[in-house]
């Protein structure tokens, strides 16, 4: 599978430029959701990109993943799959981790989060998601290990898009 993540400004010209199979939109509550051309099938998760729980924001939970992952889990091998939040730079890069994590389970998860800092130099990957999914997956705290390991991403205002090709996740030096 193939997945691409960007930010909602470049949602528009990624979709015409990939042509994906399904789009994830991770949102804040209150956004609201972009059109996306051709209609495919459509995920859209919300909660507030926050590292742990805090008053008055909606924080991610396990349902969140189990719904990324049973979404994801309906496409071809040979799928594209977009996914975006509002900056590119954590909810989104987090799913992409996710996903690479769960799409190849002989992969180590250094190796996946290794991937995505070469592909995306400025992502930071949402702490709290990662939590969730390496506890859903009994990954026994590698996921949250390996994305500590490559650290904050570059600052940036935007994240650049960037693809993840599970295909290749098991060979990465």
């Amino acid at each position: 599978m193939r997945l691409v993540v960007c930010a909602l400004a470049n949602l528009v010209d990624e979709v015409r430029r990939h042509r994906p199979d399904g789009v994830v939109s991770l949102l804040s509550p209150d956004q609201p959701e972009p059109s996306v051309a051709g209609d495919p099938p459509r995920l859209v998760l919300r909660f507030n990109d926050i590292s742990e729980p805090r008053d008055g924001l909606v924080a991610p939970d396990a349902e969140a993943i189990i719904r990324l992952l049973n979404f994801c889990s309906a496409f071809q091998s040979d799928a594209v799959v977009l996914m975006h939040c509002w900056m590119g730079v954590s909810r989104s890069p987090a799913a992409a981790f996710i996903l690479g994590c769960a799409l190849t389970p002989e992969a180590p998860e250094r190796d996946v989060a290794r991937a995505l800092r070469r592909a995306a130099p400025s992502a930071t990957p949402n702490p709290f998601l990662v939590r969730l999914a390496d506890r859903h997956l009994g990954r026994n705290g590698r996921m949250i290990d390996a994305i500590e390991e490559i650290g904050r991403g570059r600052d940036a205002r935007r994240g650049t898009p960037f693809e993840l090709d599970t295909d290749r996740m098991g060979v990465w030096p």
